[in-house]
């Protein structure tokens, strides 16, 4: 048995730099499946996807799809790509079995919660209302430096986590606290805030049904520790109910066990896990 890759066609090349080309896997010249590899805009040129792969079911269990993804990854090389990441929706435990097997690791996980209980008050007499500009300004001046450092504790090269920053905040604040389908709030006791929230009307992809998607919440760290993380979503909750969306998403890193525990305790549910693995 000789398993090979043949390209279907030319590499296909987006207005951003993107590259995509899709393979037939062959044995013995015969087509008994597909992949499809890729790089990542949001990453840079250097970070690679492996976007599909598919083997057909009557050639299945006999290791082809081990060695397609291998050599999926020798193409990525010759493409100057240093790390490749993959989606193993949670419905599928079989395809992050698979992965694990072929030396991915879990950086992250998509998370969602159906919104159908009313939202509890806020503690005492905390109070949640919009950030103001000059609160906005704070906030955006380590924005940038602070995601892209969430990134790279997570092993993600410095080069790849300084461009997922700064893109991501270019593309969702392209007009600051004014940009539309966003919403940022603080809770506060009087003049003292102990944390923020960034909300937004988000498809994925674009053109799906728009869902909330909470792209950052955070407590002061020397507030941390009573309940005001718990508060913050529910906040959250609620101005995603209030622009008429019953769903709530959000992004976190695996290695962040207590914002796992507390969402998991809020009812949100695993959609994906996202999987990394360095060339």
């Amino acid at each position: 048995m000789t398993t090979t890759l043949r390209p279907t066609g030319p590499i296909e090349e987006d207005t951003d730099g993107t590259r995509v080309r899709t393979y037939d896997v062959c044995d013995n010249g015969r087509p008994v499946g597909a992949v499809e590899i890729g790089t990542d805009p949001r990453f840079g040129p250097s970070a690679a996807v492996l976007r599909r792969l598919r083997i057909d079911e009557p050639d299945r269990r006999r290791g082809r799809g081990t060695i397609a993804a291998l050599a999926a990854e020798e193409v990525l090389r010759g493409w100057g790509c240093t790390q490749v990441r993959l989606v193993a929706l949670a419905d599928d435990p079989g395809a992050r079995a698979f992965a694990t097997a072929l030396g991915y690791t879990a950086r992250s996980r998509n998370m969602v919660k159906d919104l159908g209980e009313p939202v509890p008050a806020p503690p005492g007499d905390l109070v949640g209302r919009p950030m103001t500009e000059a609160e906005f300004d704070v906030w955006r001046s380590t924005a940038v430096e602070t995601y892209a450092r969430e990134w790279t504790e997570r092993g993600v090269p410095e080069d790849q986590a300084r461009h997922k920053s700064e893109t991501d905040h270019a593309a969702h604040l392209p007009d600051g606290l004014a940009t539309e389908g966003m919403r940022f709030d603080v809770l506060a006791h009087g003049d003292d805030v102990v944390g923020h929230v960034w909300v937004a009307r988000h498809s994925d992809p674009p053109g799906a049904e728009p869902i909330g998607y909470v792209f950052d919440v955070e407590v002061r760290e020397d507030r941390r520790g009573h309940g005001y993380g718990r508060a913050l979503m529910h906040r959250a909750e609620q101005l995603t109910r209030d622009q008429g969306l019953d769903r709530l998403g959000l992004h976190v890193f695996e290695s962040n066990t207590p914002a796992l525990r507390l969402y998991e305790s809020l009812g949100y549910a695993t959609t994906q896990y996202n999987l990394a693995k360095a060339l």
